[in-house]
């Protein structure tokens, strides 16, 4: 697994987003720099989510080490798995 690029953070458009007890609540959608990601990697109040479609993920081998990956077309099957009190981000590309 490689880290995190400036390239990588750029392209994928790393976004921060609670989940809400049904699903994720994008009104207080905020982004983050790579940077803000490096600093937050290891933190127990923050999940790592890897949304990007099976096929594209198999495919990358840019990959944030510690993040688990989810079916972005299953949000609903997945999103109460996880403490609702975290910080949430989530990356696609």
């Amino acid at each position: 697994m490689r880290k995190i690029t400036w390239a990588m953070a750029v392209f994928v458009g790393v976004v921060v987003i609670s989940l809400s007890f049904q699903a994720i609540a994008i009104a207080d959608v905020a982004r983050i720099t790579a940077e803000e990601l490096k600093a937050k990697l290891g933190d127990p109040d923050v999940i790592i989510l890897d949304v990007r479609r099976a096929g594209d993920w198999e495919a990358s081998d840019q990959k944030i080490q510690g993040a688990a990956r989810e079916d972005p077309e299953a949000v609903q099957s997945w999103a109460g798995n996880y403490p609702h009190e975290k910080t949430f981000v989530l990356y696609c590309a």
